[in-house]
């Protein structure tokens, strides 16, 4: 375009890798990979959770357990009856909605509704999602939904956060010269790469493996300890429920673990490269549960329970549902649903429940069957 005064005037499309390039070029260093992942996933307008080219389900990048099975939903709906007493229910990152159905649909059937259940979401296009599901599936309880984009003051009740740690901002962090030294993004007229920082890295929140034998990577989230240390204050009494594909510290890690737990996924397939797709893929860490653990012990919760997910639905009775079927071709197409979230092949020894307790002694029945946490 041609202006007036006879000189060309340049326009270019302002994307998400020119916004990170930016940064990177003012920062006049390396940033840290949790700042990349945060702008990857989180930018106002272009990251991948705030985007309406997310699409959820089993037509999308990633398929969650409440989407595999609505027995899923039922199961977290048992544990919250026990524990609620008259509070509300509090969920983080709910996604489509569909685990919200599911737990408000069994609270129903067991005369146990809360009086309120939010929902915190910061995506204004993953909310309308969320109330369109609800509204489609239970429209007689839509005014028990209640939307926020903050934690709420003096919350009593049950706080819910399915897959939500492993999407939060993570360091990658690699062993050289005889120390940890974090792992940062770098541009040049090649694209992004991975580019070491030269200090070492120095946190006393975080245990780190001694002196790995060989070369090795791996991630810290404090972010996600940051998350569950400021769930205490928020809470006056009440049960935090965090499911999540991870592990406890020692498995986190393992000497073969070199290479950290860094996954991007897009359009169902998996590739440890954050650098494309940009803004389109999913981009995940596993979960340090022994991180998360001491964190929310700093602040003065309880562990009430830590198991695999196999077992935490076991113990809720997943099974019961099958006997309870009487149509044959139902109840084999819930079976294979079961097997897809307690088989350890798939999501039942991936994905660990971790449950934590303000004010409250009652022994939870999800952890009846198994409980580990002294491993943590």
């Amino acid at each position: 375009m041609k202006e007036s005064h006879g000189q060309y005037k340049i326009f270019f499309h302002m994307n998400l890798e020119n916004i990170i390039s930016k940064s990177i070029k003012q920062n006049e260093k390396p940033i840290g990979f949790d700042v990349f992942m945060n702008f990857a996933l989180y930018h106002s307008q272009f990251g991948y959770y705030r985007s309406k080219n997310i699409i959820l389900g089993h037509q999308g990048d990633f398929i969650t357990a409440p989407e595999t099975s609505d027995l899923f939903g039922y199961c977290i709906a048992r544990q919250c009856k026990q524990v609620l007493n008259g509070g509300d229910i509090l969920e983080f990152g709910a996604g489509s909605g569909i685990l919200a159905s599911q737990i408000l649909f069994e609270l129903g059937r067991l005369n146990s509704l809360p009086n309120k259940y939010y929902i915190i979401e910061l995506s204004a296009y993953l909310r309308h999602k969320q109330k369109q599901t609800i509204e489609r599936v239970l429209p007689e309880l839509i005014d028990r939904i209640e939307w926020l984009t903050e934690l709420p003051i003096s919350f009593s009740g049950v706080v819910i956060a399915n897959e939500v740690l492993d999407a939060m901002p993570a360091k990658r962090l690699t062993f050289s010269e005889g120390h940890f030294v974090e792992l940062g993004v770098n541009v040049d007229e090649c694209g992004f790469h991975w580019q070491k920082f030269h200090e070492p890295y120095l946190n006393t929140k975080v245990s780190l493996p001694l002196k790995p034998e060989n070369e090795y990577t791996t991630e810290v989230n404090l972010q996600a300890m940051a998350w569950v240390s400021s769930l205490y204050d928020a809470i006056t009494e009440g049960t935090v429920l965090l499911i999540d594909y991870g592990m406890d510290r020692a498995e986190y890690f393992h000497p073969q673990r070199n290479e950290g737990t860094l996954r991007c996924f897009y359009k169902h397939k998996a590739s440890d490269n954050p650098f494309c797709n940009i803004g389109m893929q999913d981009i995940t860490t596993s979960v340090n549960f022994s991180d998360i653990a001491d964190s929310a012990i700093n602040e003065g919760f309880k562990i009430s329970g830590y198991c695999t997910q196999a077992m935490f639905l076991i113990s809720l009775g997943i099974e019961s549902y099958l006997s309870e079927e009487k149509d044959n071709e139902r109840r084999i197409k819930l079976a294979q649903q079961v097997k897809q979230l307690i088989l350890p092949g798939t999501m039942g020894e991936v994905f660990k429940v971790l449950a934590l307790s303000k004010k409250q002694t009652v022994k939870l029945d999800g952890f009846k069957e198994q409980n580990l946490v002294s491993r943590l």
